[in-house]
């Protein structure tokens, strides 16, 4: 299983939100400082989310994820404000993995299988956020229906991969909720990233076990709760 150290963006600093709210940023400082402190401890993949890009501010940060993308030079997962196909077709230009589409899947699902018909399905990851068995969508401030249900959708329409982040128990550091993400992973038959709630070599674990392709670390990789070689030792 792979292990994604998360390197989330809010005006220009690495911050760690909880529960998405942005008023609940911790700053950690310098993103780049942040990513190759990540490959020094033996990451070769990053998350990074553009969360001014979330809260409607597209354009924001892009000058750094180039930076990112261009000095890490190690695969890179992108989401966060990609509305459009132009913003994901922009994007995709930086050299980027692949990008994450979430509220824009939902609204708009045929874009999927537009952008993956010009870049490659496994370039395209649909973001699967969900509380309480729902996907939650604009800042996971609305929700749109069952989750199972547009998984299914969303591999069917040529999403390489899947971002489940389980929002109930996102930022929490109170480990995952493991059966929804069993039931997804049993419900498609493309790569699964789980995210929220990852907290100790115990969710590694689980989640290994569980067939996931890879998990996110976030706040209790920044916090200290877990330690990133730790985990990667857990995840083979």
């Amino acid at each position: 299983m792979r292990v994604f150290p998360a390197v989330d963006i809010l005006g220009g600093k690495c911050v760690q939100l909880v529960q998405g709210k942005r008023e609940s940023a911790t700053a950690y400082g310098d993103p780049l400082a942040c990513a190759h402190r990540w490959i020094e401890a033996g990451a070769d993949a990053l998350h990074v989310i553009n969360l001014d890009g979330a809260f409607g501010d597209a354009a924001k940060n892009a000058d750094l994820i180039n930076a990112l993308v261009k000095e890490t030079g190690i695969e890179i997962e992108l989401g966060g404000g990609i509305r459009s196909i132009e913003d994901a077709q922009l994007w995709l230009g930086t050299g980027v993995s692949r990008i994450i589409l979430s509220t824009l899947a939902i609204q708009n699902p045929h874009c999927i299988s537009q952008i993956a018909k010009e870049f490659g399905s496994d370039r395209v990851m649909a973001g699967v956020d969900a509380r309480g068995g729902n996907v939650a969508i604009h800042g996971w401030q609305e929700t749109a229906g069952n989750y199972l249900y547009w998984a299914e959708t969303f591999e069917k329409l040529g999403a390489g991969s899947l971002l489940y982040t389980n929002v109930d128990v996102e930022g929490l550091q109170k480990g995952i909720a493991i059966k929804p993400v069993k039931d997804l992973i049993s419900h498609v038959h493309v790569p699964v990233v789980v995210a929220g709630g990852v907290s100790g070599r115990v969710d590694i674990a689980l989640l290994r076990d569980a067939g996931a392709y890879g998990a996110v670390l976030g706040s209790a990789l920044y916090s200290g709760k877990i330690n990133l070689s730790e985990a990667i030792e857990e995840s083979r």
